[in-house]
């Protein structure tokens, strides 16, 4: 996926609501924390660091996100690699970000998540020049313990003056469906908290439904298998319900082929309210300017329809509305707008 990035895709101001903090470390710091706990026999140098994160399908993407986060064990690793990933947006002239931490991955480590968001807190709060909301992800591999995402709901809203505004659903939905976690997203709903889920992404159009229907998510992350549903497709635009595209990242887990046959163009031209975000980017080796780029270059995509796609996702944030008009004046007042 090799290619040029057009200069106004990498100057303009930019806007994300779907990034995974563990996911977006950038490799060097990465490294520092692999060698900080004796390295790994496998992965003697940078270079085969880079080739860990070539994936054979979603799971082993999921094996290979167990594996990372191995190396992620005390507290203050959250607080470096929350300052190394912000210093990255800001390089990338991104200037507001709802992104997805995962405190229970890291019960293993015996952290609590409540520490994890002060401590990720602190590292955004050292770099200036970006806004960081945190969306907790309950994680579906926990399993059919949903005490766990139970749990882990209440002890966010502790600490939820620490910028966290909502909850999502990450992993596996083909093991772990939405039905499981009806309980906790009306909980949430209720500490009003937002909710998002991926969906349509590893599973089919009944993903979709479900988390629309069960979870009454607000937002669906990914949501491109919706494609195989006339009926869910109307839905999803008379809803306005924004989905939350990552094509790079679908290409990379195999759940599409290439950028030319991602169905964002046909989702996009459908009416359905459709954001561009990274997902991953340390393990998927994109950016947001390459997002927009794969998109001009291998779907025809104009810079008009860009920069709409842009707007829709300042609307899609949950800032309050007269911060998202706010932000919506600042980028079209911008030079390279």
């Amino acid at each position: 996926m090799e290619q040029q990035i057009p200069s106004w895709c990498e100057k303009i101001p930019k806007v994300e609501i779907h990034l995974h903090l563990e996911g977006a470390i950038p490799l060097p710091t990465l490294w520092q924390l692999v060698q900080k706990y004796g390295g790994d026999p496998e992965i003697p140098t940078m270079e085969a660091l880079t080739e860990k994160f070539v994936f054979k399908d979603f799971a082993h993407f999921i094996e290979v996100w167990n594996w990372k986060n191995n190396f992620i064990r005390e507290y203050e690793d959250f607080t470096l690699l929350a300052e190394a990933v912000a210093r990255d947006l800001v390089r990338q002239n991104i200037r507001y970000v709802e992104a997805f931490c995962s405190p229970g991955d890291f019960a293993r480590h015996n952290l609590t998540t409540q520490e994890i968001i002060y401590a990720i807190r602190k590292g955004l709060d050292r770099v200036p020049n970006i806004r960081v909301a945190l969306i907790a992800d309950l994680i579906r591999d926990t399993g059919p313990n949903i005490d766990k995402a139970m749990t882990t709901l209440h002890e966010v809203a502790e600490v939820r003056d620490q910028g966290v505004i909502g909850i999502g659903l990450g992993g596996s939905e083909q093991k772990y469906p939405a039905q499981l976690f009806k309980t906790v997203f009306a909980t949430a709903r209720q500490m009003w908290l937002h909710t998002t889920a991926h969906a349509g992404e590893a599973a089919g159009p009944e993903s979709v439904w479900a988390a629309l229907e069960v979870l009454k998510a607000e937002r669906i992350g990914h949501g491109i298998r919706a494609i195989e549903d006339g009926k869910l497709m109307d839905i999803l635009a008379e809803l306005h319900t924004p989905l939350e595209v990552c094509p790079i990242s679908n290409v990379r887990t195999g759940v599409v082929k290439s950028i030319a046959e991602h169905p964002i163009r046909k989702l996009y031209n459908r009416g359905i309210v459709v954001t561009l975000n990274t997902d991953d980017p340390m393990m998927f080796g994109n950016s947001l300017a390459l997002e927009y780029a794969s998109l001009i270059n291998e779907l025809d995509f104009s810079r008009t329809e860009i920069k709409q796609i842009l707007l829709q996702t300042i609307r899609a944030t949950w800032l309050e509305n007269d911060e998202k008009e706010a932000l919506v004046a600042e980028f079209v007042k911008d030079p390279a707008w």
